[in-house]
């Protein structure tokens, strides 16, 4: 096939930071390839056609969705009219699975090819969800090398692509010179505090992230603080700093979170890829979860493992402290992150354990997908 035409769906930040490298393959093995579909600005640079933008999916939770969910099923049915009248070669629906996982079924019925770029969590908890992804797709492309084993048990194919953050993030962050870039003091120790890409993160988070910040300040009056806001959820946070007395003693940028996880000695972070994104950074961090209390009784009845941090998941034990729900109160995130300060062994033990987690996820992950793609197109 010499140029195809392939519609995607990303639902929020992280999704379009990973459609954006799936593309780079697509481009590089189909150098006129036509995307379009849903998406964000990581994947716009790279010419592709969003007909709505991905922020518009970025919803978490059980209630927060069915506060949403009118709008989002209305637009998944303008998005499956449309690609049933002008067929793409293959559908890529990227994350998302509430949303994605219906829409491929829809398209796989009627004839479309169908992928879907990192599998669902069905390791972590709702396991009969496997069943839908048999139903939905062609292929899957897995970021996580035990994936593959576990979804050719239910006869689905699937290609290991690697971690397409882990060839982003350099394996020997540079701290020096991103503290320059973003005019943080050198010596100082830093904290990084990530609320969240969502609304809704921030809005549970953000005031507890920043309560706790007041509490290390004043154990620790030298530490600085910094927070990497998406601009669309800037005077949230602001109003959360406000709130919580400390927006004259954070340094807030807009964007830059891999510059700040570059620089921090440490991170107060939301549960979420970020969590994935310092461990390759190879920084500590203290993980929190909260969320609306009916969405978390509900998803709680069907977690199946321990942990809830993707580097705690991946190294199948508590490598870094987790927070959730009534136990996040900002005395116990304070502890927990200061004591990050105070432990510089346990530290580098830490970045050891981050270091080969690194290079087990390090693959040629646009090439692997774009040659996945390629089978899939083959039929």
């Amino acid at each position: 096939m010499s140029s195809p035409r392939v519609a995607l769906v990303a639902g929020e930040t992280s999704g379009d930071l990973l459609a954006g490298l799936l593309l780079d393959g697509l481009k590089a093995r189909w150098p006129e390839v036509q995307t379009l579909g849903i998406g964000g600005a990581q994947m716009v640079r790279r010419g592709f056609e969003a007909w709505w933008p991905s922020d518009k999916l970025a919803v978490r939770g059980y209630v927060e969705v069915l506060r949403h969910y009118r709008e989002i099923v209305g637009i998944r049915e303008q998005l499956k009219q449309r690609l049933l009248q002008d067929r793409p070669d293959v559908f890529i629906g990227v994350d998302a699975p509430d949303f994605n996982l219906d829409l491929e079924r829809d398209l796989k019925a009627a004839g479309v090819k169908t992928a879907h770029f990192v599998c669902p969590s069905i390791w972590a908890w709702r396991p009969e969800r496997v069943h839908k992804i048999m139903a939905s797709v062609d292929h899957v492309l897995c970021i996580f090398p035990f994936e593959v084993e576990l979804l050719a048990r239910h006869g689905i194919a699937a290609t290991y692509v690697g971690h397409p953050l882990a060839n982003v993030i350099p394996m020997a962050p540079d701290r020096a010179a991103a503290r320059r870039a973003l005019g943080l003091p050198q010596q100082a120790p830093v904290v990084a505090i990530l609320p969240g890409s969502r609304g809704s993160e921030v809005k549970y988070l953000a005031e507890r992230f920043f309560q706790a910040a007041a509490l290390m300040l004043r154990q620790r009056p030298d530490v600085k603080f910094i927070v990497p806001a998406i601009p669309r959820l800037r005077s949230a946070i602001e109003h959360a700093a406000r709130a919580a007395g400390m927006l004259e003693h954070l340094h807030i940028v807009d964007g830059q979170s891999h510059a700040v996880l570059t620089a921090c000695d440490v991170t107060l972070i939301a549960s979420g890829t970020a969590t994935l994104e310092a461990a390759l950074f190879k920084r500590p961090m203290v993980i929190a979860y909260n969320m609306n209390w009916l969405s978390y009784q509900l998803m709680k009845r069907k977690h199946l493992q321990p942990w809830i941090g993707l580097p705690n998941i991946l190294c199948r034990e508590f490598v870094v402290p987790e927070l959730v729900q009534q136990a996040a109160t900002p005395e116990a995130l304070a502890a927990a992150t200061l004591q990050w300060l105070e432990e510089p062994g346990r530290v580098a033990a830490l970045e050891q354990t981050f270091t080969a987690l690194h290079t087990e996820l390090q693959r040629d992950t646009p090439k692997l997908s774009a040659d996945a793609i390629a089978q899939v197109l083959a039929g």
